[in-house]
């Protein structure tokens, strides 16, 4: 049988002109970063001639604009170029090209992501904990009624199942400050309160809640606090210290651009042991993460290929993106105004919505799609309804001033009745 060395050199040998081994996007950007001349992140964030590089590192139908980046958002092909590759090798003899090498690579990834667990998304991330947690009848999850649907779908199942209490608070859009959102969620606390779960962002607004106040406010009276980091990880930049969580999920696929399908999640150790695994795991891994991705069969492709994703972001250096997003928010924000979304840098960076008065959100997003090809998000909320609007780094000047001409026009006339 054929070397692992020995095959992937032959393979890659034959496939030569595959568009995974032609992939630029990496050495494109590298020489923009270098001619940033140790400007800040906020003075190369309208340095278009340095985004014009980035814009070209992606393959997408410029005759769209996709300004729902917060759903899924497409990959650099530094990205595709990988995944291609692995999915390639992975193919050949999948018990021995996937298993066996392949799959155990998925390590390097764990090494990048510090010692994460690698899930397929955020959902499932948050559910491993929500599920796994053990509570009795009665006791309280506290939580908003922003929070993620799935989310909340997750604890009123508990509650059928359990007989727990599914407790939630709301706040307005945007709250005066992050203090106040913190003091909501302790006033909202009692003796039975097990459980906090809030999101770092908020996929609705994009507000950023205060973290590390509020998981230290749990710590500091024995409840356990689960962070939905969905929009944060990769959107702006922060450390695991700067939030001092014990259970932090997030997707990959949004704003990292990694390929669809991978997300992480953190879990501090001491708190391993305690969770149980959705899908069974023997005894003797309780303490260990990788219990969690006991999960079967499944594509190695996808998670190997969050290496290139992770490589393409510290290329750009995620400071300069943060500052480039928050530039293009609020060149659209400033015109259309009526934003739901605090313009404070600590308090939001790119996704942020916009209440369109008395127009049908729905009808809305339909009429910009059908009649000048913009994606947006309708959000139809019961507290309120707005347009959620989430650019990314290969969006350009000119996408982002055309979606604000078409906007500008509609709110002035209203929607065309044919």
């Amino acid at each position: 049988m054929a070397t692992r060395r020995h095959f992937l050199r032959s393979l890659f040998a034959a496939g030569a002109t595959l568009p995974a081994l032609k992939s630029d996007a990496l050495s494109r950007i590298l020489p923009a970063v270098r001619h940033t001349g140790g400007r800040s992140a906020t003075q190369v964030a309208a340095d278009e001639d340095f985004w014009r590089e980035i814009q070209a590192a992606f393959d997408i139908d410029r005759g769209m604009i996709n300004l729902n980046n917060g759903g899924v958002a497409p990959s650099p092909r530094v990205v595709n170029a990988a995944f291609q590759r692995y999915l390639a090798v992975s193919n050949q003899a999948p018990a021995i090209t996937m298993w066996g090498w392949i799959e155990p690579e998925i390590e390097a990834v764990r090494r990048r992501l510090a010692a994460n667990l690698i899930t397929r998304n955020a959902s499932e991330a948050l559910e491993i904990v929500q599920l796994g947690l053990p509570l009795q009848r009665g006791d309280e999850v506290l939580t908003t009624t922003q929070d993620y649907p799935r989310m909340i779908t997750t604890w009123k199942q508990r509650e059928r199942r359990d007989g727990i209490v599914l407790k939630q608070i709301t706040f307005p859009v945007p709250p005066p400050s992050q203090e106040d959102l913190a003091r909501r969620i302790e006033a909202a606390i009692t003796p039975r309160t097990k459980v906090i779960h809030f999101c770092h962002i908020t996929n609705l607004t994009g507000q950023i809640f205060p973290v590390k106040q509020i998981c230290q406010l749990g710590r500091s009276r024995g409840i356990e606090v689960i962070v939905d980091g969905a929009h944060a990880y990769a959107h702006f930049p922060f450390t695991h210290d700067e939030l001092d969580c014990d259970y932090y999920g997030t997707s990959l696929h949004k704003w990292l651009t990694a390929p669809i399908g991978t997300g992480f999640l953190y879990v501090r150790r001491a708190k391993i042991a305690k969770i149980w695994p959705m899908m069974a795991a023997p005894p003797e891994m309780n303490e260990n993460i990788r219990k969690f991705e006991e999960i079967g069969t499944h594509p190695a492709a996808n998670h190997n290929a969050i290496v290139e994703a992770l490589d393409f972001l510290d290329g750009i250096g995620p400071e300069r993106k943060a500052a480039r997003l928050r530039f293009l928010r609020d060149r659209w924000a400033k015109r259309l105004e009526k934003l739901l979304t605090p313009y404070d840098p600590a308090q939001s960076c790119g996704l942020a919505s916009f209440t369109p008065g008395q127009l049908d959100v729905g009808k809305l997003t339909t009429f910009l799609f059908d009649r000048h090809r913009i994606i947006v998000t309708p959000i139809a909320h019961p507290e309120f309804n707005c347009l959620r609007i989430t650019p990314n780094v290969y969006t350009t000047l000119a996408e982002i001033d055309r979606f604000s001409d078409v906007m500008e026009d509609v709110l002035r006339k209203g929607l065309p009745t044919s």
